[in-house]
């Protein structure tokens, strides 16, 4: 190869900065940031500089190539009229996420964020008969979000890069086997990408669907939280993930056994209540009151509805799980006005008996769900929906009843794990989401009308999935788990560059022509190499290699009298001698 087409780093735009903006608040931001990757153009908005778009193009060289084993490469509009989005039900259901926009007639637009509806509409006009199934189409595509608050970076931001997939079968067997070869392709993508991952399960949130898996890296930067069992490996994002709760020792119950009102003064906080009655918060019955958001059929108006949501006192509220329980698009806390109008009573004195619980979830009245960890319990503290006062000795069931009872709660650390003859304790972590495949049933094809003929001429609907990976959310996640406080090293898969060669001093000929004919060499051999040839000190030139997430590099230095370089692992402290004749080898054989 010869050297006029070297990467050399005296022509390379890599704008490094000394000090990371005060407003970088996670590693992957501070050193995309400094390692001259991405430049902020606005809020959640960012350009990707040259070092950045290596990196990305080879994270996607890596998706597409595995992708192309099982599917087949699509490129949609990100450009959407309303209309396509009208039959599911996601023009209204986005909500304020999705751009909108109109054009010069008039004509309502969006900015897509996803590609089911898109997907659906292909394969409902040209998919006729079960011989065209199954199919997997992909594409990798740039999406828009109106993220309300971008933060951390690439992690939140509103414009991104996302590889999203879709599978047409004809019944539940062939969805499964789809689901199975995403999630084999995901696992070899990750892996290849260098990145230490773990598969979760998860809700499928807007999406819609059944079985739903995500991947997630471990770091302190994730926004997700991840339930784990070290003994067993059961791992569930806290959206989903549940425990095995122990036994409580119940109060005694008080004279006749049934509830008593008791006057609890400024109680309104569950540590009150616990001291007051000198009982675990686990023996108080917690009421959060929010107001639920229906979605009309067919983009009718929005309609809301009190919701009482009844659980321990020592354990929180899982707003994920509560939406899915009732089928709720949106929750918001209940106002003065609706706690009146509901409860009759104030906020820190709510409770459950005496409410008149709505027969179906969302429907006219109050929808009252009870936690599964209220099951079966007995002579528990409840507020009395009276202003300093509680009950004593309420026993659900029989004091009170409910419109349903679900699993509502988030887990805690140290709960039992829940699978079968598992004695161990959940641990609970942060992560980021990398990629996320899920069932979604017959939701599209369905209210789209995509049908096809069966094997004895029947119309029939075909089930979908659908699968995402985050193109930048690979390289966040590589950057967290590999970074220390002078920068970062990628995977040598997805790094700008694989090795750099650095002369520590361009104006020593024998210095200059060694590390150009060892870079050449590299070059022939398949390696991704950046030659250092900038006339500045060595130890600047170091520490520029340090930071900008080259995982090897060789230095050309005054032991190349010697026949020697220096290696260095950018994720090993120190560096080992080596002789010229060898580093061709054994760059090879460590990238």
């Amino acid at each position: 190869m010869s050297s006029f087409s070297m990467h050399r780093w005296s022509k390379l735009f890599v704008p490094t900065l000394r000090e990371a903006p005060t407003d970088a608040e996670v590693a992957s931001h501070k050193f995309l940031l400094r390692a001259g990757y991405i430049r902020q153009l606005g809020a959640g908005i960012y350009n990707y500089l040259p070092l950045g778009q290596r990196a990305l193009n080879k994270i996607i060289g890596i998706v597409r190539e595995e992708m192309d084993q099982i599917g087949q490469e699509f490129f949609l509009p990100a450009l959407n009229p309303r209309e396509a989005w009208e039959p599911s039900g996601r023009w209204s259901g986005m909500g304020d996420n999705m751009f909108r926009l109109k054009d010069r007639k008039g004509a309502e637009l969006c900015l897509a964020m996803t590609h089911e509806e898109i997907m659906t509409e292909i394969a409902r006009k040209e998919l006729r008969s079960y011989k065209q199934l199954p199919q997997i189409w992909y594409q990798i595509q740039t999406k828009f979000r109106d993220e309300p608050r971008p933060k951390s970076g690439l992690l939140r931001v509103r414009q991104f890069t996302m590889k999203d997939s879709y599978s047409f079968d004809i019944d539940a067997d062939g969805l499964d086997r789809s689901f199975e070869l995403h999630d084999a392709v995901y696992r070899k993508i990750f892996t290849r990408c260098g990145l230490k991952f773990v598969a979760v399960d998860a809700d499928s949130g807007a999406m819609g669907g059944s079985q739903s898996q995500e991947f997630m890296v471990h770091t302190e930067a994730g926004e997700d939280l991840i339930a784990s069992c070290p003994t067993c490996g059961y791992a569930a994002n806290t959206e989903k993930a549940t425990s095995l709760l122990d036994a409580v020792t119940e109060m005694a119950p008080t004279g006749d056994g049934l509830p008593e009102l008791v006057l609890t003064p400024g109680c309104a906080a569950i540590s009150d209540v616990a001291a007051f009655f000198k009982i675990s918060p686990a023996s108080d019955i917690k009421c959060v009151a929010y107001m639920a958001l229906k979605r009309g059929e067919n983009g009718k108006a929005d309609t809301w509805h009190g919701l009482a949501a009844f659980l321990r006192g020592d354990h929180q509220v899982n707003e994920t799980k509560l939406q899915g329980a009732v089928g709720a698009a949106e929750l918001r806390t209940m106002n003065g006005e609706e706690l009146e109008q509901f409860f009759h009573g104030p906020a820190g004195f709510l409770g459950p008996v005496g409410l008149a619980p709505a027969a179906k979830a969302l429907t006219s009245g109050l929808t009252v769900v009870v936690d599964k960890g209220l099951e079966g319990r007995s002579n528990l503290v409840a507020g009395a929906n009276k202003l300093d006062y509680h009950f004593r000795s309420v026993t659900p069931g029989r004091d009170f009843s409910w419109t349903l009872v679900a699993d509502i709660r988030t887990v805690n650390e140290g709960e039992a794990c829940p699978t079968a003859n598992c004695t161990g304790k959940l641990v609970v972590g942060k992560a980021v989401e990398i990629g996320h495949i899920f069932k979604l049933g017959y939701k599209y094809t369905s209210a789209m009308g995509a049908t096809v003929l069966d094997p004895n001429g029947k119309e029939v609907t075909p089930i979908m999935g659908s699968y995402g990976i985050g193109i930048e959310r690979i390289l966040t996640a590589a950057i967290e788990q590999s970074h220390d406080a002078n920068g970062f090293w990628l995977p040598a898969s997805i790094a700008p560059f694989q090795v750099v060669v650095t002369v520590t001093n361009v104006t020593d000929t024998l210095l200059r022509e060694t590390g150009e004919k060892l870079a050449a060499d590299l070059e022939a051999a398949g390696i991704d190499v950046l030659l250092d040839d900038r006339d500045e000190r060595a130890g600047v030139k170091f520490k520029d290699a340090d930071l900008v997430g080259i995982p090897y590099r060789i230095n050309v230095g005054k032991k190349v009298a010697e026949g020697k370089v220096e290696l260095v692992n950018r994720a090993m402290p120190g560096a080992e001698d080596l002789a010229l004749a060898d580093v061709v080898q054994r760059l090879k054989a460590l990238v």
